[in-house]
């Protein structure tokens, strides 16, 4: 058994709510490597655990609820609330998992208190300016991430395809490093017939979505492609897993779906496993956690080649791309795989093959050793210099 320097981390993130989304899943797969590591850690947070839930050290934070999406909050800025917190806990390192004002203020006590920071790019903020139909939103955006994930040593990106757009955008530090899957919970021995009794579609063809219910998920475009199925074919049905503000209008757009709000554990696996076909039209993910944990149960994945959420994807072997806000091409490919069984077939046993070899265990300790590599390379931490007063000393030395 691999043997691990044992340090004090702090993490940072907008919400440690369990299953509010793909981040906090992501996170509490964390905690459980942590702890079965033996590594101490601090969770610090807008929205955390009930008490009777918390696996680990969590600090829940002051914050204000999000306008028009009150599942999420905003912390109050600053870094008094978490202080005192951290001088007790003295990290090694500190993670931030959101570029929230909470991930704001963790950066200016790790620059007051010379502690290195790594942060993961999790979300993708600027595609989501054209859903809200304010102009000057995509460029505000992209303002504030460059000079807040700047000011990281290193930031982690899920996805080859977005860690090149960061690049080009101006972002110095930043390094890839894919997520994985929990490959006991995600597997094909969950599919269940009952399943598909118990929603009355049981002889039916499944499509299944999983994620909020946002409009940035490009959700028009599946509505377009209900439209389109609906009318050619009977022997289909829509699944969305999740919720969400628009969960009304789709359902009233998508009438003979089959909404089922949040799903984790058991309950989820089983959804995945018993469906026939995953189709997630979103162009805006960094890399798209549902993909992955599609594929693990056996469940082809019909994406988008924008964004994240096709970057496991390696087109008609282990998945199928089709052009973004595109229902027709996605129409058009759901039907030829529904079409062709053994097609289908081959592509779900490529699924489960590519699936096996994205273990979290490989990939969290790819990340536990970058942490140890960064905090190397920050060598004035102990008389309290910041980063960028280390670099420029290193620069020019005379000076």
């Amino acid at each position: 058994m691999q043997q691990y320097k044992k340090l004090k981390i702090a993490y940072f993130a907008g919400s440690m709510k369990p299953g509010q989304d793909g981040v906090t899943r992501v996170l509490f797969k964390l905690v459980d490597w942590l702890n079965d590591k033996d590594i101490e850690n601090v969770f610090i947070s807008s929205l955390i655990p009930a008490a009777n839930e918390q696996m680990t050290k969590f600090l829940e934070v002051p914050s204000i609820a999000v306008p028009f999406y009150k599942e999420y909050k905003f912390a109050y800025p600053g870094y008094k609330k978490f202080e005192s917190t951290l001088k007790l806990f003295k990290p090694d390192i500190i993670h931030i998992n959101s570029p929230c004002s909470l991930g704001l203020a963790a950066i200016k006590y790790a620059e007051r208190n010379g502690i290195p920071v790594v942060a993961t790019y999790h979300t993708h903020f600027p595609s989501y300016a054209k859903y809200y139909n304010i102009k000057q939103l995509e460029f505000i955006s992209w303002n504030y991430l460059r000079k807040l994930y700047n000011r990281c040593d290193r930031v982690l990106v899920p996805s080859i395809t977005i860690m090149n757009e960061l690049q080009e955008q101006g972002f110095k530090t930043t390094e890839y490093l894919p997520h994985g899957i929990d490959l006991n919970l995600f597997n094909n021995t969950y599919k269940s017939n009952e399943w598909k009794k118990s929603l009355n579609i049981k002889d039916k063809k499944v499509l299944l979505f999983v994620g909020r219910l946002v409009w940035e998920k490009d959700l028009r475009t599946l509505i377009e492609i209900y439209d389109l199925l609906t009318v050619l074919r009977d022997d289909m049905s829509f699944v969305l897993v999740g919720d969400g503000p628009i969960r009304k209008e789709l359902e009233k757009n998508m009438p003979k779906a089959h909404f089922l709000g949040y799903k984790t554990g058991e309950e989820l696996s089983t959804i995945y496993a018993s469906s026939d076909l995953f189709v997630f039209p979103s162009t805006t993910e960094t890399f798209g956690n549902v993909v992955l944990e599609a594929m693990a149960s056996g469940t082809v994945p019909v994406c988008a080649n924008r964004g994240g959420a096709s970057s496991s994807i390696k087109n008609n072997h282990n998945g199928i791309i089709c052009d973004a806000k595109n229902a027709i091409d996605f129409s058009k490919k759901i039907l030829a795989l529904i079409n062709n069984q053994t097609e289908l077939q081959r592509i779900s046993e490529n699924c489960i093959e590519y699936a096996s070899k994205q273990s979290w265990d490989n990939i969290f300790s790819m990340q536990y050793q970058l942490y140890l590599d960064v905090i190397k390379h920050y060598s004035f931490k102990s008389i309290g210099w910041n980063s960028h007063k280390a670099i420029n000393y290193l620069n020019n030395p005379i000076n």
